[in-house]
């Protein structure tokens, strides 16, 4: 391998990686965590949430199937980096439209390649989520391929200086700039909607209004800076709030744009982001996780029916509520009601799920809209619809 082939992964704990140089060269930095899904690369990649995260692929085996014009979850890349052990030589796939690897070129995402990445997620799981650094091309300093001790301190010290994830507010640097429409699709095609449903974009995946338009929903798709008067403006049925990046701690304008829907009686479903804003505005807290949940194989069960659902995560933070019997959400001495976890990971007893019982709201930590799958959790849109139907019969 020559100088110029020669990336560095560099975490802010001095442990540092020497690999290949793939994808753009040139430096990024982010927080390092890591991706259990053995499947759906493109997905991971155009997924919002990721916004200034470097993400480590589990799977050994990335770039197989190239890149499409159909997966996508956004119109770009969104990872800061993208760390993979065995990177494909050439894809080979009937749906491939590209490489993967040019893709990655053509977006500036500054990757590594021929890298341990089983040592690296172990390191994570025993270290947590930390601040890391992905450095190639002119952004290695002289003797940074000999690992000499100046050029790794020099890179550490970089790695070290930047934001750490906690404290960040990024829906905005992630949410579309313009309301848009996603009308009815399927057999609902061409016919009024049985219910419309504006969507806080937070970093909003595709494929979510999709599965709500596939059932016969509008939905308009809003900026994560509407209030609530350009909400209640739309004359929604329901009120969802999307899956996103950062720290749920900082969202104070859009928690109180959420009450306000509670307040109103708007029936309201939060995916992943929506689920922390929806705990936060019950009064519960959130807390930032060792090293989060990332993948599409994690074990969830339904506390009611006991079922277990194999789900796809991708979260930092957790909310902090009690699990067992319902309890009376704290936020202004009980004004939302009961609220009972409805789901709880298996792996670890994480939240990731809230049901209110006296108002018509719930959220779910994972993601039931998931591409490429698992799709236990679609189910939950139909509660949604059902939700709305039932608060229009009742009004």
């Amino acid at each position: 391998m020559t100088t110029s082939d020669i990336a560095l992964l560099v975490l802010e704990d001095g442990t540092v990686f020497k690999g290949r140089a793939w994808g753009a060269n040139g430096r990024t930095l982010g927080e390092i965590v890591f991706s259990t899904g053995m499947t759906g690369y493109q997905e991971t990649l155009t997924d919002p949430s990721y916004h200034r995260q470097i993400v480590v692929m589990t799977a050994p085996h990335i770039g197989n199937t190239g890149v499409n014009d159909e997966d996508p979850e956004s119109s770009r890349i969104w990872v800061a980096g993208f760390v993979v052990r065995d990177a494909a030589r050439r894809a080979s796939n009937w749906r491939s439209r590209r490489e993967l690897e040019d893709e990655l070129i053509a977006q500036g995402i500054v990757g590594i390649a021929n890298v341990d990445t089983r040592a690296i997620t172990r390191h994570i799981r025993e270290r947590g989520a930390m601040r890391a650094g992905i450095f190639s091309g002119d952004a290695l300093p002289v003797g940074a391929q000999y690992l000499g001790d100046e050029a790794v301190a020099s890179l550490v010290r970089i790695v070290s200086e930047s934001p750490a994830m906690s404290g960040q507010a990024l829906a905005a640097e992630v949410s579309t700039d313009a309301t848009y429409v996603v009308e009815p699709l399927g057999e609902f095609e061409g016919k009024e909607p049985i219910a419309r449903v504006v969507a806080l974009d937070l970093g909003i995946k595709s494929r979510t209004p999709y599965h709500l338009a596939a059932r016969g929903v509008r939905v308009y798709v809003v900026p994560s800076s509407a209030s609530f008067a350009d909400i209640e403006a739309l004359k929604p049925d329901g009120v969802f709030f999307s899956n996103g990046p950062g720290d749920p701690s900082t969202a104070d304008r859009e928690i109180g744009v959420l009450r306000a829907v509670l307040d109103a009686g708007i029936p309201y479903f939060g995916i992943c982001f929506g689920h922390q804003l929806f705990g936060r505005a019950l009064g519960y807290g959130t807390y930032k996780l060792d090293y989060g949940h990332r993948g599409i194989n994690q074990p969830v069960k339904d506390v009611a029916t006991g079922r277990v659902e194999i789900t796809a995560h991708n979260h930092g933070f957790a909310v902090d509520a009690p699990v067992g019997q319902p309890s009376v959400a704290p936020f202004d001495s009980g004004r939302y009601g009961r609220v009972e976890v409805s789901h709880v990971g298996l792996n670890d007893g994480v939240v990731e799920g809230l049901r209110a019982l006296d108002i018509p709201a719930f959220s779910v930590q994972y993601h039931p809209e998931a591409a490429a799958g698992p799709h236990d959790g679609e189910l939950l849109f139909d509660r949604f619809i059902s939700l709305m139907t039932h608060a229009k019969e009742t009004h």
